[in-house]
């Protein structure tokens, strides 16, 4: 199973804040104490809230002295305390700030965290809020060590920067309501009416993946949602990060099946700096083999959506990785 998909991070302005879920809080953030959230009770791997639990923390790996040669970008990260990342704090189950702790939470938030844990010991983080617009000129100015924002992998980006992974991938998926039992994929969606948002991928993907389904189209996503649970369409069909934060904020539906279509997710760092990048898929590798990126996936992605988790993606394997 691959995760994750379509033009997020092109719509993200429009659409992240766009599911109401966002807490519009301050332009630039860090992450509070050891960026860390609490275990919870009778959980001993993952949290059922959208945060990881502090085992997964304690259990994460870290670098050796020799992984590290000094002078690296790895070794100032290391002498300087803390990881600059760019990122955001109003994307639910990805990088979220919770208005109490004032962590931020969510899969890009923890992977960020497990990185800096890695080559400084603890999960030190501190993030700033970056635009779309200005990621490739952060990294190229070196204002902050890694981007961790939904960042899709595209040739055109790589001539800029430098991508590790993909440690994500995404696409088109089908949210129905939570008590819906007959729809499981989008294979069942054919002759059904479908919800879709008006000028998304959803439109021109559904009449192949779905034959002969018929299409409701909403402006907004919260109009989708609302019309989903009032029975106005048998299903919604979104990008998969979009349909997570709305069963986020909405009990009554959940995600069903794979994603459909594919885009993949890297960690953007500075295209002159080829042995940070390797040392990044260097710790890719061992957090998905010794279970850590399932986990993280479990706590935060997979609080709402049916299965287990999926097989992370391989590293090199987008055009441009």
């Amino acid at each position: 199973m691959s995760l994750m998909h379509t033009s997020f991070t092109r719509r993200r302005a429009a659409t992240l804040t766009v599911t109401a879920l966002a807490v519009a809080l301050a332009a630039a953030g860090c992450g509070g104490g050891d960026g860390t959230a609490p275990a919870l009770p009778g959980n001993s791997g993952t949290g059922s809230d959208g945060v990881i639990a502090q085992s997964v923390y304690d259990a994460a790996p870290v670098a050796t002295d020799a992984d590290i040669p000094a002078g690296s970008t790895m070794d100032a990260i290391r002498k300087r305390g803390h990881l600059t990342v760019g990122g955001s704090l109003d994307a639910p189950l990805l990088s979220q700030q919770n208005p109490v702790s004032g962590t931020i939470e969510g899969f890009d938030a923890d992977m960020a965290k497990l990185l800096a844990k890695y080559i400084i010991g603890k999960p030190e983080v501190k993030t700033t809020t970056i635009g779309t617009q200005t990621r490739e000129a952060m990294l190229q100015a070196k204002s902050v060590d890694a981007v961790f924002q939904t960042y899709t992998i595209t040739p055109q980006r790589a001539t800029q920067v430098a991508f590790a992974g993909p440690y994500l991938t995404s696409g088109l998926a089908v949210g129905v309501r939570k008590d819906d039992t007959s729809i499981k994929s989008v294979k069942d969606l054919a002759g059904k009416t479908v919800i879709v948002g008006a000028n998304t991928p959803a439109v021109t993907a559904l009449p192949s993946a779905a034959p002969g389904s018929k299409q409701v189209a909403f402006g907004t996503d919260p109009q989708a949602l609302q019309a989903l649970l009032q029975k106005r369409g048998d299903a919604y069909v979104q990008d998969f990060t979009l349909l997570a934060s709305g069963a986020k904020a909405n009990p009554g539906m959940k995600v069903v099946g794979e994603p459909f279509t594919t885009e993949a997710y890297g960690i953007g760092l500075n295209r002159e700096d080829a042995q940070f990048k390797e040392f990044v898929n260097n710790w890719l590798k061992k957090i998905q083999a010794d279970g850590t990126w399932a986990k993280v996936w479990e706590g935060t992605l997979g609080s709402v959506v049916e299965g287990g988790a999926p097989t992370p993606p391989a590293l090199g394997s987008a055009d441009g990785s």
